[in-house]
């Protein structure tokens, strides 16, 4: 069986080492994930690109970490929970309220049709059920959101099947178990 290697700031790309040494001024290192995504320099510059893009988009940080955890736990990312679970705590979230999420749950009744729908369309491979539809536009969301929440789902989706291919060393405090 192959196993994949991490490309590291000497063995990367060129075009990989650029986005690295960007990466590295900005988080202070590459983390194992996106040093993966180096070895195609142009899908990591896409999914940069395409990161970044949407967080001009219809949801604010908080909700798209709540996107990022559950989209993770259907798809048993245990790389991007761990990455998530961090980032949802430095956006607000208790522990108790990253374990809600990943369960499907949150008491916000907004964020909650938002999580309930991310579910539905990450475990149902794109085919919504009707009644998270119904819930997330009763919840004053629109259009635009769905296109954008889709767009949230499919990065997430990229990221997740990177690892679980991969299996890139987990360079995040790993989240907790679900019980």
């Amino acid at each position: 069986m192959k196993k994949i290697t991490i490309p590291t700031l000497e063995t990367a790309a060129p075009e990989s080492k650029i986005l690295f040494e960007q990466m590295s001024k900005r988080l202070g290192k590459v983390p194992n994930l996106y040093a993966a995504m180096g070895h195609s320099p142009i899908a990591l510059k896409a999914f940069l690109d395409f990161e970044s893009t949407l967080t001009k988009g219809a949801f604010n940080g908080k909700e798209r970490e709540a996107i990022s955890l559950i989209v993770s736990e259907v798809n048993q990312c245990e790389y991007c929970l761990a990455a998530h679970s961090l980032l949802a705590a430095k956006h607000g979230f208790s522990s108790d309220e990253i374990l809600a999420i990943r369960k499907g749950e949150a008491s916000n009744a907004k964020l909650n049709a938002v999580i309930n729908l991310a579910k539905s369309i990450a475990s149902n491979k794109g085919n919504a059920e009707q009644r998270f539809l119904d819930e997330f536009f009763e919840s004053g969301y629109d259009e635009k959101a769905l296109i954008e929440l889709i767009a949230l789902i499919s990065i997430r989706t990229f990221a997740n099947f990177v690892f679980v291919n991969t299996k890139m060393p987990i360079d995040f405090p790993l989240a907790q178990p679900l019980s």
